[in-house]
């Protein structure tokens, strides 16, 4: 799974529940991120992802 940052905990944790999901970038270019829930206060969690290889 992919780790990130939950704003509400203020604290790194596994984002469950994740999906990823395409985003609008600077030029018309789609960034890939990841969007799931934080498994302690269920808040909304966003990750920006890397170019894929």
């Amino acid at each position: 799974m992919v780790e990130g940052y939950c704003v509400k905990c203020k604290a790194k944790r596994e984002i469950s529940a994740g999906k990823e999901v395409a985003m609008k970038g600077k030029g018309g270019v789609t960034r890939r991120a990841m969007k799931g829930k934080c498994p302690k206060c269920a808040t909304t969690m966003f990750r920006i992802l890397g170019a894929k290889k």
